[in-house]
């Protein structure tokens, strides 16, 4: 027979969102530039993608 045996303790519950609690950090300068010339590239290929449709219709 056991002389001790060991308890299952539970973790306490979460009050809150871990997410809302963590600040978000400041993004860097590079990553900024980054950003920036990403969303440029997208637009960019956005307008041409447009374009190419307009000169895809038939003309009647």
């Amino acid at each position: 027979m056991p002389a001790f045996t060991f308890e299952k303790i539970s973790p306490p519950a979460r009050r809150a969102p871990a997410a809302t609690a963590v600040p978000k950090k400041p993004r860097s300068v590079i990553s900024q530039m980054i950003e920036r010339i990403a969303e440029r590239r997208a637009r960019r290929a956005l307008l041409d993608e447009r374009a190419v449709r307009r000169d895809d219709r038939p003309v009647e």
